[in-house]
């Protein structure tokens, strides 16, 4: 017997057989006719169950999908023995989850008995507010991305991060899109390229290319110009993004075993069915900083005027520092930079990478930041940002060290309706949101939760207008470090400008070996060791 009828589908099937037992004997017991009719309400409970589209658990899981929803009704009393040890992972997720799941279904986001405890931990932050705060402003929260491009992109601050089909499922990534249509703004691919579940809807895409070239490579899995200028040049791929790596495994690479190879997936990424999908730790397409940007200006001339970018997450500073370096000497000037946090990351991936590799999105932001300041490029390239950015609070920070628009993956999963089961890697999905699998996916309605995807992005912005509105300016972007207070480990307070200054503008140009000692670190050690024709020292 297979595992999803013994295991998901078998209470309910019972049911049934038990209802025709009961109720077809004749000269049974009155007694046993009770039991039979509630047998049969259990059943059409079950049939209920599978044909309701708000709930992917009650759809993938007929009847006892409902004890899951009867314990949250009732977790105000039960909350430490049920709901928070064994539904939900962590505070931070249960805090997080809890807000996303409201916006997205326009619930309430408001909760009583004022603030947190923890404002007297150390790195406990907040935002300072005017005396006198304006009203929410009627700000369209979007930026312009390659302004000079025959195409530039009008962008939302708040973006699907990468999430690729393989990983997600098909209605998944429908829903996403969908979503994204529906409230104009961009759904990241991911490294698993373009599929037809990505064009069904027709939201605007960012083509995410990672070291495997999905959908643009060679049978031996090297790049391919013609396969590049093909995909590049649909109307609905309006950004190209060039992954160096990512924050949930910065420096690893990646293999979807051939089982999991769908002729979908096969059809998408242009591998060959039944083999291994494999993505290399690093790229083939170039071997040094200078023939990075070489390639870059050679997409940008092949997607018809589109904005080409990178993304990745820091590491080794003197790497990125040999980049900077690149740009100065060649001028070619990338559109955009998205900087990946290591605390980023929905998918599966070795535990020591996603806890110990990898630069956090604060000092990895703050250096690319700062390093394109002190070259006088700051103006001239946009920066994305991705790492655990969920509440309006997050997309406020994170614009005030430096980024102009923010990318979400966490908080979109959890509007689809992501419980955090951990099995993303398994297969078994209880929501039919990371699983190949055509049954476990119908649970998830893609009309349902495209709406949803489309709420949590609207309210979350309603309340970024809020805040930026509470600290009496009227843009988003005109919040700076200075705003932002954090509580350091000795209890003092200090603005996150002192915590993480500025380096002054083109405070770089000029900084040969013996001025960098006025530099601070890590800038001071190898800003003059770093080289724009390789990677290492």
């Amino acid at each position: 017997m297979k595992k999803w009828l013994a295991r998901r589908y078998l209470p309910w099937l019972l049911t049934g057989i038990t209802t025709l037992l009961l109720l077809g004997l004749p000269h049974l017991a009155a007694g046993w006719r009770w039991l039979g009719l509630v047998s049969l309400l259990l059943f059409a409970l079950g049939l209920l169950d599978l044909w309701q589209p708000t709930h992917a658990v009650r759809r993938n899981y007929p009847i006892l999908g409902n004890l899951r929803f009867i314990l949250e009704y009732i977790r105000p009393e039960i909350r430490q023995y049920f709901v928070e040890d064994d539904i939900t992972p962590t505070p931070f997720s249960r805090t997080m989850r809890a807000i996303v799941y409201q916006r997205a279904k326009h619930q309430t986001d408001k909760r009583p008995f004022g603030t947190r405890m923890d404002v007297y931990a150390p790195g406990y932050e907040w935002l300072n507010h005017a005396m006198v705060p304006g009203a929410p402003q009627a700000t369209d929260c979007r930026i312009t991305v390659g302004p000079g491009r025959k195409q530039p992109v009008s962008l939302s601050l708040l973006n699907i991060s990468a999430m690729s089909f393989g990983a997600l499922s098909g209605n998944a990534i429908q829903a996403l899109n969908l979503g994204a249509k529906l409230g104009h703004f961009a759904h990241d691919t991911g490294e698993g390229s373009v599929s037809s579940h990505h064009l069904k809807h027709g939201g605007d895409l960012i083509w995410n290319i990672g070291s495997g070239y999905f959908g643009c490579r060679t049978p031996e899995g090297r790049f391919s110009l013609d396969h590049f200028r093909a995909v590049a040049q649909h109307p609905q791929v309006r950004m190209i993004e060039i992954k160096l790596s990512q924050g949930a495994k910065p420096g690893h690479g990646g293999v979807l075993p051939a089982s999991k190879v769908t002729p979908e997936i096969a059809q998408a990424r242009g591998v060959p069915l039944g083999q291994d999908c494999v993505s290399p730790a690093a790229h083939t397409a170039f071997g040094n900083p200078v023939e990075l940007l070489y390639w870059l200006e050679e997409l940008s001339a092949c997607a018809g005027g589109k904005p080409v970018g990178l993304k990745l997450c820091l590491g080794h500073p003197w790497e990125w520092f040999a980049l900077a370096k690149a740009l100065q000497r060649t001028q070619i000037i990338p559109d955009f930079i998205v900087i990946d946090g290591a605390e980023g990351g929905t998918g599966a991936a070795p535990l020591e990478f996603t806890d110990h590799v990898g630069m956090p999105l604060q000092e990895g932001l703050h250096l690319v930041h700062n390093t394109l300041r002190g070259l006088g490029l700051r103006e001239q390239i946009r920066l994305g940002a991705s790492g655990k950015v969920i509440t309006a609070f997050d997309i406020v920070r994170t614009l005030a060290m430096g980024a102009d628009w923010c990318n979400a993956a966490r908080g979109f999963m959890f509007a689809l309706g992501c419980i955090q089961a951990q099995n993303c890697h398994t297969g078994y999905c209880p929501t039919g949101i990371t699983t190949q699998d055509p049954l476990r996916q119908r649970a998830l309605v893609v009309a349902d939760r495209a709406v949803r995807v489309q709420n949590y992005h609207q309210h979350t912005l309603h309340a970024l207008r809020e805040l930026t509105a509470a600290t009496g300016l009227s843009h988003p972007a005109d919040i700076d470090k200075h705003h932002l207070m954090r509580r350091t480990s000795t209890g003092a307070v200090v603005s996150l400008a002192h915590i993480l200054p500025d380096l002054p503008e083109q405070a770089l140009l000029h900084a040969a070996d013996s001025s960098c000692a006025d530099l601070p670190e890590p800038y001071r050690t190898y800003w003059h060791k770093a080289q724009p024709t390789q990677w290492s020292l």
